[in-house]
């Protein structure tokens, strides 16, 4: 029985079109194990020697992205060091307190250097601490050892626009302080015992992390900012200097060469637009920027007058 043309035509095309696919398939397998296979056996790679490099900058908050990749460095073995960049006024307590303990984590398992740029003022510099060696430019800002929490009272204004405000509460310092109200003396007691408490717990860390008697860090923990030049004399870092330091430091004291590849691990939320907005704002608008985050602050921002 003959085959109709168009039949044969059509198988035909069918089968280019298998072919074309089937060579298109194998291509883009063999492109696939290339890639991995030149993505493992980079230096720097998940396979190679390297030394990982983090950026902490502008406020910082308590980021469980950060500090996720902060655990993967640490299980990394191909991940020979840590540098950290810090370029920060601070932030919340609890942000600064869990990168701290990030590091010192990381810290059991490779050495850790933190590099301070601009300014790694109260939060910064408690972040720094998790560190086992800190260099600093001379003109470096950082220090601000210290607790803020703030208010402001409000009721005067209400008062002139004719606004009373009311608030059932189960007990007087609930809610307190507030905008909306006169701050009692109970609630400064509640709030300086609060502030105390947490100062005490940044005191410690000074303390356990640099060469300096309980009196000696209490005499600079007074919330004022130093120079690095200045933080270098009174033991609040170790060296002046920057990357180039840093590395000679960990091929002198750990044997990690100045030749290992450097890998950027800074998370991408460190561009965020959110976070940069939030960061300017904290950094340029004086005191009243302090309300813009929620808990205690350890952040370093010159009132505007």
């Amino acid at each position: 029985m003959p085959v109709d043309a168009d039949i044969l035509f059509d198988r035909r095309r069918l089968k280019r079109k298998l072919v074309f696919w089937r060579v298109l398939g194998a291509v883009a397998l063999v492109g696939l194990v290339f890639s991995l296979i030149w993505r493992f056996a980079e230096p720097g790679g998940p396979l190679g020697d390297h030394v990982a490099t983090l950026t902490v900058a502008g406020v910082i908050t308590d980021d469980q992205d950060r500090l996720e990749l902060l655990q993967s460095i640490e299980e990394d073995d191909s991940a020979r060091a840590l540098i950290v960049y810090i370029d920060s006024p601070g932030g919340t307590f609890v942000g600064g307190e869990t990168l701290y303990l990030a590091l010192r984590r990381v810290a059991e398992h490779k050495p850790v250097v933190a590099v301070m740029r601009e300014m790694a003022a109260s939060g910064g510099y408690m972040t720094a601490l998790g560190a086992d060696r800190i260099f600093a430019r001379e003109g470096t800002i950082t220090g601000s050892i210290g607790v803020i929490m703030q208010t402001a009272d409000v009721t005067g204004l209400l008062d002139k626009l004719g606004i009373k405000p009311e608030a059932i509460k189960s007990s007087p310092l609930k809610a307190a302080p507030s905008p909306l109200e006169e701050t009692t003396p109970q609630a400064r007691i509640a709030m300086r015992s609060i502030i105390n408490d947490m100062y005490g717990a940044f005191l410690e860390m000074v303390v356990d992390r640099r060469p300096l008697q309980p009196a000696e860090a209490g005499k600079l923990a007074d919330g004022r900012v130093f120079t690095g030049r200045q933080a270098v004399a009174n033991g609040l870092i170790d060296a002046i200097g920057g990357l180039r330091e840093a590395r000679l430091w960990l091929e002198e004291t750990h044997q990690v060469s100045r030749d290992l590849p450097m890998s950027d691990m800074t998370p991408s939320v460190e561009d965020d637009l959110v976070q940069r907005l939030v960061s300017s704002a904290i950094g340029n608008s004086g005191a009243s920027s302090a309300l813009r985050l929620d808990g205690l602050l350890s952040v370093w921002h010159p009132q505007l007058r």
